[in-house]
């Protein structure tokens, strides 16, 4: 773990980032299906 201990901040922001990033792929998935289904 000595590879991701104060490496400048970048670190910090990928454990932030990555979370953030997923939750808004699912949501804009969630969104692409609930407007299909509303369609039809």
């Amino acid at each position: 773990m000595e590879l991701l201990a104060h490496q400048g901040g970048w670190d910090e922001i990928l454990l932030v980032a990555a979370p953030l990033a997923m939750l808004a792929a699912l949501l804009v998935l969630a969104n692409r299906r609930a407007k299909s289904k509303q369609q039809d």
